[in-house]
């Protein structure tokens, strides 16, 4: 399992609880500050996301940890007549309703407080889900997964797209030096919660990649499991599906 990293080292609150916090607190800059700590790249990431599950046709989709709708909303290119997008901050989800009424995506588009590792649907409810920098957050990695699992369709694509740790000379070294103190100076600058990007950057660099996170998924139950590195290893897309 991975380390335990919380947002707030001294707060009596549990993860999850902090995750919470944490996102009300920076939401109504998220998206621009996602923009500038990405350098853009994690549009085209998420439009890779997008072409796996149109691939597979679905007709309900689920989004976890939606944040503010980015991905849920890019999922409407789909054929997909009703995309739920599920994340445990109410702030972030404020600044994605509000963007999904602008596109005018309302009737399409439902977006609902929750909890990833104890979701109020029906089993095998969705044809497709997706996380999107979310899963790193999960307070209990494993039992988040089974209830991702537990809701999929038989036959039904699952994918991830979460930060991950380049391995090849001198990615990896430029890497470090970005996340470790330039992502928490830049967040810190711009962000109104000065523990917020610390702990985004100190939760992708301990989080599992790669192999270790494709056996997790198998661990699971998911089947097909395929990762797929993005832009020199600093992020990778997952794909597996339920037998």
């Amino acid at each position: 399992m991975p380390k335990s990293v919380t947002p707030y080292k001294d707060s009596d609150l549990g993860k999850k609880e902090q995750v919470a916090k944490m996102f009300d607190v920076i939401s109504g800059n998220y998206d621009g500050l996602n923009r500038v700590i990405s350098f853009g790249i994690d549009v085209n990431w998420r439009k890779k996301v997008l072409k796996i599950i149109s691939d597979s046709k679905p007709d309900t989709i689920l989004d976890i940890a939606t944040g503010t709708g980015d991905l849920a909303i890019l999922m409407a290119q789909t054929n997909a007549s009703k995309i739920v997008g599920l994340d445990i901050s109410v702030g972030m989800l404020e600044v994605g309703k509000k963007k999904v009424a602008a596109k005018n995506l309302t009737d399409r588009i439902e977006l609902i407080v929750g909890d990833s590792e104890d979701m109020p649907f029906d089993d095998s409810s969705f044809d497709a889900i997706t996380v999107a920098f979310g899963v790193r957050n999960f307070e209990n990695l494993e039992k988040g997964l089974t209830e991702i699992l537990r809701v999929l369709k038989p036959g039904g694509r699952f994918v991830v797209l979460e930060t991950s740790n380049p391995t090849k000379t001198p990615y990896k070294q430029g890497y470090k030096i970005y996340t470790k103190y330039l992502l928490p100076l830049i967040g810190k600058v711009f962000s109104k919660d000065d523990a917020a990007y610390g702990y985004l950057s100190e939760s992708a660099s301990v989080f599992p990649f790669g192999e270790d996170f494709n056996n997790i998924l198998r661990k699971t139950g998911f089947i097909d499991v395929k990762a797929m590195p993005q832009t020199f290893g600093v992020a990778t897309i997952y794909s597996a599906s339920k037998s």
